[in-house]
């Protein structure tokens, strides 16, 4: 986990349907540039974007998240594909290895115990809880979503 390796995170959750485009991505480069996306249409809400820059230590956090959770092992071919239900998709790159993967939106566990790839799936599965509540911490401390007036 050297500081100079190449290092790229995407993580991207969504679905065309009554209220258009509606999506979640969020990425991290290896200078430590962080974009957050939020679409939703919904009783009019509009795009959310964020961008900010995080340390190296925030960085190597991010990165022992995910070498922890043995992602990078996995092989999505057996996942479910996407749907009308809406698609995720994770792209890690760190040094010279790097992963892609995209399936459904999964709502639960049982989509995950019921897949061809339960064990798989469980790990993509918590690994972007993970990322989620990571990402959603950083805005939080980055940025007041409703100040107070």
């Amino acid at each position: 986990m050297a500081g100079d390796e190449e290092f790229y995170v995407r993580y991207y959750s969504g679905h065309r349907g009554r209220y258009g485009h509606e999506f979640l991505e969020f990425e991290f480069r290896a200078d430590g540039h962080c974009r957050y996306a939020n679409n939703s249409n919904y009783r009019n809400d509009s795009l959310i974007r964020k961008e900010m820059m995080v340390s190296p230590a925030v960085l190597h956090e991010l990165k022992r998240i995910i070498a922890e959770s043995e992602v990078m092992k996995e092989d999505d071919s057996q996942w479910p594909t996407k749907n009308v239900v809406g698609s995720q998709e994770l792209e890690v790159r760190i040094g010279n290895e790097h992963i892609s993967f995209e399936t459904s939106k999964l709502g639960s566990l049982v989509e995950v115990q019921e897949s061809q790839d339960p064990e798989g799936l469980r790990i993509f599965y918590y690994l972007v809880q993970d990322l989620k509540a990571f990402v959603f911490s950083l805005i939080s401390l980055h940025f007041k979503i409703k100040p107070i007036s």
